[in-house]
């Protein structure tokens, strides 16, 4: 969701800037020291489910995490192009599913604020399954819950963690963003086929009967470096 629908600037914002300031005033710290006491909590749950878990933060650094960014949300934004996509593989027969690291705090503030739920046919939180995206057991425990088939599926995500587990599950194609945060310069991506943002794919063909839901098209995603 974050970075690959929706601008990461807001949650880059969000953790990078406002909360070293809202833990620095709340604990009496100067903002250097603020950001010096959390980053090794930041880096001890790094790609753990944790790291998206608006509750351990509220317990960790006594701020109100889920209240705060209810008071940026003006700042919750799609990235450009990201509707028309997902207008498209709607339009084309295809189903869209959200599947988010997002805390459901997280990602239902952001559905509130962008209207986007009515382009996806499920909406599922590694937090509803007790591990990240980025964990090995996640897709199969997923599908143990929702059925898909991973070799007729084409997965989009901008973490390359994230992307190397989708490819280890063998998804028909994974693709990464390069340009998830609008205000910083696009990333160098050389692991994986990649596109600046989800419009480059557009436009998408109707699904033909009897094939898969990513494989009719997949050869057509422009020639960008990856394997």
């Amino acid at each position: 969701m974050d970075g690959t629908v929706l601008d990461l600037a807001f949650d880059n914002y969000f953790w990078v800037d406002l909360v070293p300031e809202r833990y620095a005033r709340l604990h009496g710290l100067s903002l250097d020291a603020a950001r010096e006491a959390l980053a090794p909590r930041f880096e001890a749950v790094q790609g753990t489910l944790n790291w998206y878990c608006l509750d351990f933060w509220t317990a960790l650094t006594g701020l109100d995490i889920a209240g705060i960014k209810r008071e940026i949300r003006d700042r919750i934004g799609p990235l450009p192009g990201a509707e028309a996509f997902l207008q498209a593989v709607r339009a084309s027969g295809r189903d869209c599913w959200l599947v988010t690291n997002a805390h459901r705090q997280s990602w239902q503030l952001k559905m509130e604020e962008t209207g986007f739920s009515v382009h996806f046919d499920k909406i599922l939180s590694s937090h509803d399954f007790g591990m990240p995206k980025e964990d090995p057991r996640f897709w199969p425990t997923l599908r143990a819950h929702h059925e898909f088939e991973p070799a007729r599926a084409l997965f989009v995500d901008d973490s390359l963690a994230v992307l190397r587990e989708a490819r280890h599950h063998g998804f028909a194609r994974v693709l990464a963003i390069r340009h998830p945060d609008t205000r910083l310069p696009l990333r160098v991506i050389d692991e994986f086929l990649a596109v600046d943002r989800l419009s480059d794919l557009l436009p998408i063909p109707p699904r033909r009967p009897g094939t898969g839901q990513a494989r009719d098209h997949a050869n057509r995603i422009p020639g960008e470096s990856g394997v």
